[in-house]
């Protein structure tokens, strides 16, 4: 009798919990020799002997073994079968580690070296930075097992015979012409026949030709701002180029020095720089009857020179054109502002707000401020992987969004924001990996003063289903920030926020201000004089739901 009661009794009690939580089988097991078989049918000498084989079983969470279960995730997202992650490197592990050394070319021994180990996992977070190269990859006949290859010979130096060289130049600088060519009309053998497109220099005396690439050359809107265009600088590094990303125009290779793969802009005045000007020079001779006259060659009329600003005398001004766009600079902007809010004694309220352009603008620059804080955070976390190779990433993530970044000046919050749900549930990656890789790329984008990269990634941080990011998206249509100036616009987009946090919406920015909500509110309406339209309650339904990537 007793002994079939017992028996029932362990029966039941392995059902019920191999049903409810089979991850924690182990422990479970354990608890139940400990307590039901310690308490039941043995003496105190098994139960210290019980107690012994638990701790036992608690020193097994090592660091080793947490080393082991980060290998064993990384060899599944790749495709190679380990099993559940459990540290415990057993038959399967073994196999799968000896089917990625085979795919590698490394001996496929079942044992990983520390290279090896060390290259699988720092691909393997790489990865989940996400971007077209990943979207690529997975789409390809052999999966995201291709990204190994392609960071392998990134990593050493070597362009896969696949990958199509341009004249000898470094696989990096060859697929920057590449990523060129894609958005605009030449090829990419006609973009390295054009007249400074790329220029050689050995930038950080390594004695290695450095290489700068001028995207204006190439005649594409994609890679140029209002009044300055994308230059990228490679510099030569033991472990390949190192990519750089500037927004200038008319620069050349004196204009920058590196050391090291890291470069940064000199002092010096580039070409195309504004200088003081020169006496009035004399009127150009009129050319020979009868001479081919080139257009360069003719000097243009002196315009008459402004009368000095009071107060000025001595000192040359140098107006803009009326029709000349203005490039914004968001860094630039919240330097400013930090100054106003530091002499005015503090952040705008509701109570004083006296000003609700300046009051959204202090908002802004402490949203941007949020945003570049969390996204550092995340890439801290990432492993192996360089701020030049994020930035890229980031980069090249730009022309995914940039159909929907068109329509912002045209369309309301609620049609982008359904488009960019489409984007997001056909866009092959995971909400988790979206999510990350908007909030890293927010990051890099206000880092660099980027707008097209942060505004991009504010919009697909609302598509994954963070609605209080709309907020972002509004103080850029607000402000003019990446996009054409829209108080009209913004509206939707703030409403959007707004309508999610007043439901409960956990904060993106700033959540120790309780009264952030209702300035926010307050400020918007007074930007066009009247209520914001409230978002249509059948939007809330549409929206995707929200992952933490805590």
């Amino acid at each position: 009798m007793f002994s079939h009661s017992l028996k029932t009794t362990l029966a039941a009690s392995f059902l019920l919990t191999s049903g409810t939580a089979p991850a924690m089988a182990d422990n479970l097991g354990a608890a139940l020799v400990g307590s039901i078989i310690g308490g039941v049918i043995v003496n105190e000498a098994n139960k210290n002997r019980a107690r012994k084989q638990t701790v036992t079983r608690q020193k097994t969470y090592s660091p080793a073994r947490a080393q082991n279960r980060e290998t064993q995730t990384a060899l599944n997202y790749f495709g190679f079968p380990a099993g559940t992650p459990d540290g415990v490197m057993g038959r399967k592990s073994r196999s799968a580690i000896a089917q990625y050394q085979g795919h590698m070319g490394f001996p496929a021994t079942g044992e990983l070296t520390p290279y090896e180990r060390d290259f699988l996992v720092s691909s393997y977070s790489r990865a989940q930075i996400g971007g077209p190269q990943v979207i690529k990859a997975m789409q390809g006949p052999t999966g995201v097992r291709g990204l190994l290859l392609t960071w392998r010979d990134e990593a050493t130096g070597v362009r896969s015979a696949s990958s199509g060289g341009y004249g000898g130049l470094p696989f990096e600088v060859s697929e920057a012409v590449d990523e060129i060519a894609a958005s605009a009309d030449p090829s990419a053998e006609q973009l390295l026949q054009r007249s400074g497109f790329m220029q050689l220099a050995d930038l950080n005396g390594d004695g290695k030709n450095d290489y700068m690439i001028d995207t204006s050359v190439s005649g594409s809107s994609f890679w140029c701002g209002a009044s300055h265009c994308s230059v990228m600088v490679f510099a030569s590094t033991p472990q390949g180029y190192q990519r750089n990303d500037f927004m200038a125009r008319g620069v050349t290779t004196a204009s920058f020095s590196c050391h090291q793969g890291v470069c940064r802009m000199t002092d010096a005045p580039a070409a195309g720089s504004v200088q003081a000007a020169a006496p009035t020079p004399a009127p150009a001779p009129a050319p020979a009857p009868g001479a081919t006259v080139l257009a360069s060659t003719v000097a243009p009329a002196p315009a008459p020179a402004p009368a000095p600003a009071q107060g000025l005398a001595g000192i040359q001004l140098f107006e803009q054109p009326a029709d000349a766009p203005t490039l914004a600079s968001l860094t630039s902007h919240c330097s400013k502002v930090s100054l106003l809010t530091s002499s005015n004694g503090g952040y705008m309220t509701v109570a004083d707000m006296r000003d609700p352009e300046l009051a959204l603008g202090e908002q802004f620059c402490l949203a941007r401020s949020y945003a570049i804080n969390s996204g550092e955070a995340l890439v801290a976390k990432i492993n192996g992987v360089t701020q030049a190779q994020v930035d890229s990433q980031c980069d090249a993530f730009g022309p995914a969004v940039q159909p929907y970044l068109a329509k912002l000046g045209s369309a309301g919050a609620e049609a982008v924001i359904s488009d960019v749900q489409k984007f997001v549930l056909q866009s092959n990656m995971s909400i988790d990996q979206l999510a990350n890789t908007a909030g890293i790329c927010l990051f890099s984008g206000y880092r660099r003063d980027n707008m097209d990269v942060a505004l991009g990634a504010a919009l697909i941080m609302v598509g994954v289903g963070q609605r209080p990011y709309a907020e972002l998206v509004g103080h850029h249509l607000a402000q003019g920030f990446g996009v054409v100036k829209s108080a009209d616009k913004a509206q939707g987009w703030y409403q959007t926020a707004i309508s999610a946090l007043e439901a409960g919406a956990t904060p993106a920015f700033a959540p120790g201000q309780p009264e952030r909500v209702a300035l926010i509110k307050a400020a918007s309406t007074g930007l066009v004089g009247g209520l914001a339209q409230p978002v249509p309650a059948a939007s809330t339904a549409s929206a995707l739901p929200t992952f933490s990537t805590d």
